[in-house]
């Protein structure tokens, strides 16, 4: 039992930061370091062996990868990453969209505008295009039952 116990005030204040401090950096690092991986798979306009040669850069030597990845194309980074950030609203707005407008039930006007349609193009006569306008005016017709 010869083992020292260490309690807390046997930490000092100036090691207790430079822990923190260290372990701080240690996480940037990674989070610097995946964001560079990250970009070389988003860079369309790299070859495949190109983001293969930058991995294996980054990976093998990361220190020197790293630093040398954002002397070499770091000033493109923010405008890929907010490309995609645009690319990426763009899609979550058309999805909205399209969600919102087959949620939508047809009006009586666009029933009659498939029925002007249908008919322009031989699709129903004229009469059966009179006895389908009168359903719709009158509200017995499918935009009806939709509601």
């Amino acid at each position: 039992m010869s083992a020292q116990t260490y309690l807390a005030y046997d930490y000092p204040a100036l090691s207790v930061f430079w822990s923190m401090l260290v372990f701080f950096l240690w996480i940037m690092w990674f989070v610097l370091l995946f964001r560079i991986i990250t970009d070389i798979f988003r860079d369309d306009g790299l070859g495949g062996w190109g983001k293969a040669g930058w991995v294996v850069f980054v990976v093998v030597l990361p220190f020197l990868g790293v630093f040398v990845y954002l002397i070499a194309r770091g000033k493109n980074m923010g405008r890929r990453e907010i490309e995609q950030a645009r690319a990426q609203a763009q899609a979550v707005d058309t999805y909205i969209r399209q969600t919102a407008q087959a949620a939508t039930p047809p009006t009586s006007a666009d029933e009659l505008a498939k029925l002007s349609g249908m008919r322009a193009r031989g699709d129903i006569t004229d009469d059966e295009f009179r006895r389908a306008k009168e359903l719709v005016l009158t509200g017995s017709g499918p935009s009806a039952s939709a509601h």
